[in-house]
């Protein structure tokens, strides 16, 4: 054998035996259990939760007065109306889904605190009121400092991880929260709102809502400039809530990677407050991510084509008896005992979450709850601490490690990360002004 001979056959061996020694790891992972993999994964990346409404909660339960409350145990919190009751599904507790000791049990790392409020209030109101929210949510953090700590970037994230306390950033819940005033906008931003819900429930001087009557076609002028001067800013600009076409205008404007921070697949649930193709393809160029959500009648295309269903049936028994109410109860009542309202499952909360996979891939997927908000009687995910649940359906569908990592938290910190690196590279642009209006 010639030494040109000896020097390749070496060298062969050696690779092969460094083939060998890096498939070894590989088949260990194969041979985890989907438990294992679970487990293993929120180790390393402990869920980062996208939307929480427990200032709305503190807000209708208790005027924001936390005198008594203990974050540590909510399973009981009262209801301040035993007519808030009737929101609940039927043999569902009515406390709250939210503390520190499921959260634990959910391992959970980081969590947007959405401080809500509602989108039917006059703009200037709204900004009070978000003021009182941020500040609630800023009390609960400061009362809790061994298993809390207030975050307002990704470094803090990751400190709070490393601390072994749950991360707590702040999110606002609609555009009417800084009543039209790009100043406003800096200021909530100041005071460390990292993500603004561009719309809520109704279309306002930012753009056109998925839930009601369009008025600019998309985004309005300012809507634009605020979609900039978020970025700007290093926010996270959110599409939830928002109409096709304002997602679309926010996408040919944004420079940075936005979130859906609690949104679905419009593919597996026609809603309209969930994501159609045509908006992930976009998002895979943008590089954001939708935190998919938990809320039953998202989730469920039966449920959701079954409450349109029982508001046709509705309004047609008003028409037909509108001076007999009782009557036209009676026949929605049968129709509802015909016709039982379908179940939302933990499973189809996974089929969102494998169509987006699917679509656009796993980088641009993560956990957007909306417990205490709304996610209300989903099968198999009952409060916080259920998201190992969630995680242990995907790893039975295949989803390995290093991908339950991305959902879980990665992707999220990724996204965040990308915004805070956009702010710094324009830190020197001027601020964009808009006029006041009185």
């Amino acid at each position: 054998m010639t030494p040109l001979k000896v020097i390749r056959l070496l060298a062969c061996t050696a690779m092969a035996s460094a083939t060998l020694g890096m498939a070894t790891p590989t088949l260990a992972a194969a041979a985890m259990t989907p438990e294992q993999t679970v487990a293993a994964a929120l180790k390393e990346a402990p869920i980062w939760d996208g939307h929480n409404d427990v200032p709305e909660q503190l807000r209708d339960r208790r005027k924001d007065m936390l005198a008594g409350f203990d974050f540590h145990n909510t399973v009981n919190e009262p209801l301040p109306d035993k007519r808030m009751a009737a929101f609940f599904p039927a043999g569902t507790p009515t406390g709250m889904q939210t503390d520190l000791a499921r959260m634990k049990a959910g391992h959970m790392g980081a969590q947007f605190w959405s401080v809500y409020v509602s989108a039917s209030l006059p703009e200037p109101e709204a900004v009070e009121a978000t003021l009182q929210q941020i500040d609630v949510i800023k009390r609960v953090v400061a009362q809790y400092p061994d298993e809390m700590m207030l975050a307002t970037s990704s470094a803090d994230v990751e400190k709070a991880w490393k601390a072994g306390k749950v991360a707590s950033l702040i999110g606002m819940e609609g555009g009417h929260s800084i009543g039209g005033s790009l100043a406003v906008l800096r200021q909530m931003y100041a005071l460390g709102a990292r993500y603004m819900t561009l719309t809520h429930f109704k279309t306002n001087l930012i753009g056109d809502s998925a839930t009601d009557a369009p008025k600019w076609g998309g985004l309005s002028p300012l809507g634009k400039d605020v979609v900039r001067e978020m970025q700007r800013l290093g926010m996270l600009v959110d599409l939830s809530h928002v109409a096709q076409k304002t997602m679309l205008d926010a996408l040919d404007v944004a420079q940075a990677p936005v979130i859906f921070s609690h949104s679905g697949a419009q593919a597996v649930s026609g809603h309209p407050r969930n994501v159609s193709d045509e908006v992930l393809d976009r998002l895979k160029a943008n590089g954001g991510v939708v935190m998919c959500n938990f809320y039953p009648s998202y989730v469920s295309d039966a449920q959701y084509k079954w409450g349109a269903a029982r508001a046709g049936v509705e309004a047609e028994q008003k028409a037909l008896h509108p001076d007999r109410p009782d009557l036209a109860k009676a026949a929605l009542d049968a129709w509802i005992t015909a016709h039982p309202k379908p179940v939302a499952t933990i499973g189809e909360v996974a089929d969102h979450i494998d169509h987006i996979v699917k679509r656009i891939g796993i980088d641009h997927v993560g956990l957007g709850g909306d417990f205490d908000g709304g996610s209300i009687g989903l099968q198999g995910m009952p409060d916080v601490s259920a998201y190992p649940a969630l995680l242990l359906e995907l790893a039975k569908r295949g989803y390995s490690k290093m991908d339950l990592e991305k959902v879980s938290s990665l992707n999220t910190l990724r996204v965040l990360k990308a915004a805070e690196a956009y702010a710094a590279a324009h830190k020197g642009d001027k601020p964009i002004e808009n006029p006041t209006t009185f």
